[in-house]
């Protein structure tokens, strides 16, 4: 996983409420088992009026909004089916933040373990992050655990143990794999019942 510690970027606004994983990356694109090629579909019924077709007024479409690492949105944010390649789409598109006022459980999970932040604040300020101009740039300071834009600063909480992977680039893998030793030493030593 990519360490995220500070992200300084432009941002992306979609101010909906219930925004479900059908929706992020839709059933008919779930046939890929790697995790990239998914970008391409994200939000692909808002994004297109026909197939190859851009719909010009949807956010990610617009020229200015291209290369934005951090998507302000609604409460709820990913509820729906548990499907990982929402998380992997988001990732694929570039986004390595998402600030929203809530999550279902499991897109939560799934967004920590891909290494996607998921942020939640209260609308009120995420009504300022999202009126941001398209060229203005938002800075996520996990190590410090704030959003800041201009003068404003707006703490956030997140769990010590996932905070502690991502500013480290750690997946469930990779801290496996710090055992490695011990889990060696335990395998040569189990008896042998031949």
């Amino acid at each position: 996983m990519e360490p995220i510690t500070t992200v300084t970027s432009t941002s992306i606004p979609l101010m909906r409420e219930n925004i479900d994983t059908d929706q992020i990356i839709p059933k008919q694109f779930l046939k890929n088992i790697l995790k990239v090629g998914y970008g391409k579909n994200l939000f692909f019924d808002w994004r297109y009026v026909a197939p190859n077709k851009p719909n010009p007024d949807f956010i990610l479409n617009k020229p200015e909004r291209q290369g934005a690492e951090i998507l302000v949105t609604g409460d709820n944010f990913g509820c729906g089916s548990s499907r990982e390649h929402a998380v992997w789409a988001l990732k694929d598109w570039g986004f390595k933040v998402v600030i929203a006022g809530g999550y279902s459980d499991i897109f939560y999970m799934n967004s920590t373990k891909n290494g996607v932040l998921a942020i939640i604040l209260p609308e009120d300020q995420r009504k300022i992050l999202a009126a941001v101009a398209p060229d203005a740039e938002i800075t996520v300071d996990l190590p410090n655990q704030e959003v800041r834009y201009e003068d404003y600063t707006f703490p956030f909480d997140i769990d010590p143990l996932w905070k502690h992977k991502f500013i480290n680039g750690l997946d469930d893998i990779a801290i496996t794999m710090g055992y490695e030793d011990q889990i060696e030493n335990y395998e040569a030593n189990i008896p042998s019942y031949n």
